[in-house]
């Protein structure tokens, strides 16, 4: 937690990202309470005690069991019909499909209930939508050809909770619909056998956060256990090992950006160990052309393999992703791998110029906005999501950026910063008449609107979303867990920090200053990037490696190579990781941030 009546951290009230450094708002007994119980220095008592947690939550936080945390699926409204419904026509064996979404969380949500099919015996018909002919969620259409193809029930995962027209005619042509989602509901649901959806208004609170594929694994959870109920497995057909598929879980709840706390934790926690086996031959083949040479964790989950899934359904096939997440097959997955590598490459070239366009838009959005929404005519639909994060991180704020075309329609994309529901806002603009379609949850949006009504959208949504913005307070500050001196940023506290995760949204990496550091070596790598050694500035000689990402174009960069030429002191401030190199493990400090002392 974050306050902002604390005096300035370091005394930094402005550093060189233009940031007010703070402390996280701690009670220091509860602290030292939960160190001592958990066996680790005080600074990590401190970083749990920063994010919510107590004594009562400390075990489940260290050691999250699926045993304690797994929901019994039949607490959601609607699954028990789902469930009944999707065992009776594999039972029958009825023809089936799925309709995903191409994100990764779509992905991941179609290959885990693809693999559940299989392994039950039945073949599960798998329908993408392409982003650009068809967008976002269910369309008449697909789903026509669907029940022309003789399909009797479909399984919408990770869209379909406001799907209205198009779920409509799926009953008019005789298809049973159920959809298995988590983005914000309306009062009114769509006509459907089932929606099977945590954030439906009339549920009973306690499992917003999860990602589609949670919910997925849920419904399958609910399958199996009906199946197993009407005598379906036998000794000849065995009941699949479910657990075997947390790693599609892993994935897609991180990659969704959901927080990763509570139950989510522990589908994320126990999915890496079982990506750690490499037992899915896609992931394995993803993870191998990523140059995933360590033991994979939440952070090449989001930053390297996700975003290649993603690359299919932004500038390629859509369906890659399924493909590659589904198959057994290792040569055809390291095909499927390299195609997303190279779409990932050409996504990559996309994206910069959307980018550099988006932030010249950028400077003309006033300072006192809630949010920063920018648009232009020509960007590439595929990579506005990933424009709006760099966007967001740029502006400290909540973030939309939006494609026109030359039909008089945007589709844009949001990102947002935590204690802001952008989701929320976009669902109340939709029941405001400003929308062609639009939904999300907290931290991501997505919406489709008319350029006629661009202006009247933008007010709406600063309107709304000020207040919160406002109490985040985030948009010109960083929050710190604590100092650390480069003698004690060693490999033991990395490897307790590894008990304190995974980290992501909701459980956010343990930031840390180092007082009075000096940079003596600094290079530019990687054209974007600046590698530094520093050193203590008490005489001790205790140094540490330390990377500066995308800083060369930014003012840390050349703030970084100033102070190694004068030999002038920085307070730095970052997050401490282990670097696994050629089989090493060493510590490394990833710097976003510094300041000079005084400032």
């Amino acid at each position: 937690m974050l306050t902002d009546s604390a005096p300035a951290f370091l005394g930094v009230t402005r550093s060189i990202g233009g940031r007010r450094w703070r402390l996280r708002n701690t009670d220091d007994r509860l602290a030292l309470a939960l160190a001592q119980q958990a066996g680790l220095p005080e600074i990590l008592g401190r970083v749990l005690a920063g994010r919510g947690i107590g004594l009562e939550e400390l075990e489940d936080h260290l050691n999250p069991s699926l045993r304690r945390l797994l929901p019994d699926p039949s607490r959601f409204r609607d699954m028990d019909a789902a469930a009944e419904r999707l065992a009776d026509a594999i039972i029958g064996n009825e023809a089936v499909a799925v309709f995903g979404d191409y994100d990764v969380d779509g992905a991941t949500s179609t290959a885990l209930l693809n693999r559940f099919f299989t392994s039950v015996g039945r073949e599960l018909r798998v329908y993408i939508p392409d982003r650009l002919k068809e967008g976002y969620g269910p369309n008449a259409p697909a789903l026509r050809r669907l029940a022309q193809e003789g399909v009797k029930v479909v399984v919408t995962v990770d869209c379909g909770t406001l799907a209205f027209a198009p779920l409509e005619e799926a009953a008019s042509v005789g298809l049973e619909v159920i959809v298995a989602d988590h983005h914000l509901a309306e009062p009114e649901l769509p006509r459907a056998l089932a929606v099977v959806n945590p954030n439906r208004l009339d549920e009973t609170p306690g499992f917003g956060q999860l990602a589609a594929v949670g919910v997925t694994f849920l419904l399958v959870v609910a399958i199996n256990r009906r199946l197993r109920a009407k005598g379906y497995y036998t000794a000849d057909r065995p009941e699949p090992n479910l657990m075997g598929w947390l790693d599609l879980v892993a994935l897609g709840t991180v990659c969704d950006v959901v927080p990763l706390t509570g139950l989510n934790r522990a589908l994320v926690g126990q999915g890496l160990k079982i990506l750690r086996g490499r037992s899915n031959v896609g992931m394995a083949a993803l993870a191998d052309i990523a140059g995933v040479a360590e033991p994979p964790g939440a952070y090449h989950l989001g930053f390297l393999l996700g975003p290649r899934v993603n690359a299919g359904g932004r500038v390629g096939q859509a369906d890659l992703g399924t493909r590659l997440l589904s198959t057994d097959d290792a040569r055809l997955a390291a095909q499927i791998a390299g195609e997303l590598d190279r779409y990932n490459r050409e996504r990559q070239d996309i994206e910069a110029g959307v980018l550099l366009e988006a932030m010249q838009e950028l400077e003309h959005v006033p300072d006192t906005a809630a949010l920063a929404l920018v648009a232009r005519q020509g960007w590439h639909p595929g990579v506005i999501g990933i424009v709006a994060a760099r966007v967001r991180e740029a502006a400290g704020r909540p973030s939309f950026v939006i494609a026109l075309d030359e039909n008089g329609l945007g589709k844009g994309s949001g990102r947002s910063i935590p204690g802001v529901d952008l989701g929320a806002a976009v669902v109340a603009a939709g029941q405001a008449g400003l929308l062609v379609n639009g939904g999300g949850h907290a931290m991501a949006a997505g919406l489709t609107v008319e350029t006629a009504k661009l202006n009247e959208l933008k007010a709406f949504l600063n309107e709304r979303l000020a207040p919160a913005v406002e109490k985040a307070g985030a948009s010109a500050s960083m929050g710190f867990d604590g100092a650390l001196g480069i003698g004690g940023a060693n490999a033991e506290l990395c490897d307790k920090l590894e008990l304190l995760g995974p980290y992501g949204s909701g459980n956010p990496e343990p930031r840390f200053a180092l007082a009075g550091a000096r940079v003596v070596q600094a290079d530019v790598v990687g054209e974007k990037h600046v590698r530094c050694l520093i050193t203590a500035g008490d005489g001790s000689g205790a140094r540490l490696a330390a990377i500066a990402f995308r800083s060369v174009e930014a003012d840390l960069g050349p703030a970084l190579m100033q102070a190694r030429q004068t030999g002038s002191a920085l307070h730095i401030g970052g997050h401490l990781r282990t670097n696994h190199w050629r089989g090493e493990k060493r510590v490394q400090f990833v710097l976003e941030d510094a300041a000079q002392p005084g400032l």
